[in-house]
């Protein structure tokens, strides 16, 4: 009789046991629910302040070399204003070479 007794005392037991194992699986899935969604936060935050630093080394650099090139034409300028007769020879050199390689390289109609 006492084991008959252990098992409705099972039994009966088992309605709280499977409330109790519900409320901990609910526990549960809120608990991986706010990781999730810490650890996404996190991970957004990262890649936006990685895409940030990126945006501003481009820019940076960008501004470098607009810097650079405006730096080199002024300096082109002023060379040609202080030498314009060197400047004429070399863009004309440069035409009549430009001119010979063509005629090289455009097929004959010999």
């Amino acid at each position: 009789m006492s084991a008959i007794k252990s098992i409705n005392e099972a039994i009966q037991e088992v309605p709280g046991d499977l409330a109790s194992l519900r409320d901990e699986i609910a526990k549960l899935t809120i608990t991986v629910t706010d990781l999730v969604s810490k650890q996404a936060a996190e991970t957004t935050d990262t890649v936006m302040g990685t895409v940030g630093n990126a945006r501003r080394k481009l820019s940076d650099t960008t501004e470098d070399a607009q810097d650079r090139i405006n730096g080199i034409g002024a300096e082109l300028e002023s060379t040609i204003e202080r030498n314009p007769l060197v400047a004429v020879t070399i863009a004309f050199s440069f035409g009549l070479f430009m001119g010979m390689l063509s005629r090289g390289l455009a097929p004959r109609s010999d």
